[in-house]
């Protein structure tokens, strides 16, 4: 057509055609600007979210602590007559403030590095670090946790040390030496290396295989390993830290077995840990699953006690295997880590989590950090129907022991417990609804006085 034949109608269509061009150019240039923000704005949202976590922790954390502090006081409460002496109790007050106190400073100390780590993007650092050494990614996640976590404890070596050798020491507690102090950190060192360090590699090797499968697989041998330290944990680690000696035949091995019949519980393992060499603070323990289930005492524990406090204690703990409580919390905390590692599956390769700690490639290590600040509200919550369900579980326990055996040597070394470790008895209902995963003691007293004759 030539120039003399376009017509009006012809010259408008062509111009209507141009400007839907050029619409089009601009919103396709809108959209891709549009995506480039939201991708950065996404990342940006998950930082600050990080953050406003942490905050929020570190504060209530706090808020909890200062509730504590306020029923603290010079005076002996009625309700403690018998428990505790006047002087008893001031010294106990004393020890509760100055473990507050120090508290305090260490987990100021603590917030303001992490803090400082996410701020300063200094796991982006560790990660340069990790993958300037290795190449492969299980060895930068190991070189990467391996950084932090020895960082970690070395910046925190001087808090333990005035921990344990100021304030415990100060208050009769602490019995463990320089020697024996400096040996239990390198070998905590090398179980982390060797266990932690193992299961992270192998986590890792699966999902490097099954991708979206990672996380059925990560649960079975996060499930095996639980059932397997469960059993083996009092075989295994423990006598690398401490001695445990059969208990020897006498009047409280003779009751302790001839409770143990009449409840119909099969007990074969009896054994007394040195715990008088690192503390003078008194304990037992049931440990192990079915044929490897076995009691522990503590040495301190036995000295303080007479035979039916400790019998009473044992039955207290039986009553836990009886009524299923040991199975019902390994089901409990296996079902959660399935659901855990299923969400944590579905973030993994997510570029906003490692760019929100300033990495631009996506990899495991730095995706299970900030998946684990992320998930940390969720796992507050479940917290805190367990502690609910914990302190339930406490009250069926304590039951069991008094109607099976006696309510009143069960009070009685509730009562001598607390007075050797100098325990807090008035806290604040709030503090013990979100950490507290047994009653204290004085609900514990009155519960047991409804099965007194």
């Amino acid at each position: 057509m030539s120039d003399s034949e376009i017509t009006p109608t012809n010259r408008f269509q062509n111009y209507e055609l141009l400007i839907k061009k050029c619409a089009i150019r601009k919103l396709r240039h809108a959209f891709i600007i549009f995506a480039v923000d939201k991708k950065y704005i996404m990342h940006e949202i998950i930082f600050w979210i990080i953050i406003v976590i942490l905050v929020l922790d570190f504060l209530f954390e706090n808020y909890l602590e200062y509730l504590n502090t306020k029923r603290m006081g010079v005076k002996l409460p009625d309700e403690l007559k018998g428990i505790y002496n006047e002087e008893k109790y001031a010294r106990q007050q004393a020890y509760q403030k100055e473990n507050h106190r120090f508290g305090m400073i260490t987990g100021t100390f603590s917030f303001l590095v992490i803090l400082a780590m996410f701020a300063f993007y200094g796991f982006a650092f560790v990660d340069s670090i990790a993958w300037n050494i290795a190449s492969h990614a299980i060895l930068a996640a190991l070189l990467f946790f391996g950084i932090i976590m020895f960082a970690s404890d070395i910046i925190n070596i001087p808090f333990s040390v005035y921990d344990t050798f100021v304030i415990e020491e100060k208050y009769g507690f602490n019995k463990i030496t320089p020697k024996t102090f400096m040996l239990d950190q390198v070998k905590g060192w090398l179980l982390g290396a060797i266990i932690g360090g193992g299961l992270l590699a192998l986590i890792i090797f699966i999902y490097q295989k099954t991708q979206n499968m990672f996380w059925i697989y990560a649960w079975a041998v996060v499930a095996a390993f639980s059932i397997f330290m469960a059993m083996f944990y009092s075989n295994l680690i423990v006598p690398l830290f401490n001695k445990q000696t059969p208990l020897e035949e006498g009047e409280l091995r003779t009751a302790i077995q001839q409770f143990s019949e009449k409840v119909g519980f099969r007990l074969d393992n009896i054994f007394v840990i040195n715990g008088s060499k690192r503390s003078t603070k008194a304990n037992a323990y049931f440990t192990g699953l079915g044929a490897k289930k076995r009691i522990v005492l503590y040495d301190t524990l036995i000295e303080e006690m007479e035979t039916d406090e400790i019998v009473a204690v044992l039955a207290h703990e039986i009553g836990h295997y009886k009524m299923k409580h040991v199975t019902q919390g390994l089901f409990i905390s296996l079902i959660q880590t399935g659901i855990v590692l299923f969400i944590f599956s579905l973030l993994i390769d997510s570029p906003h989590l490692s760019k929100a700690l300033g990495v631009e490639e996506p990899n495991f290590h730095i995706g299970l950090i900030a998946f684990g600040i992320l998930y940390s509200p969720v796992s507050f919550v479940l917290g805190i129907f367990m502690n609910m369900l914990s302190r339930k579980n406490e009250y069926q326990a304590d039951a069991f022991a008094a109607q099976n055996f006696k309510p009143e040597p069960l009070a009685s070394a509730l009562k001598k417990l607390s007075q050797k470790n100098l325990s807090n008895l008035t806290p604040h209902p709030r503090y013990v609804f979100f950490n507290y995963s047994h009653p204290p003691l004085l609900e514990r007293l009155r519960y047991l006085k409804k099965f007194e004759k």
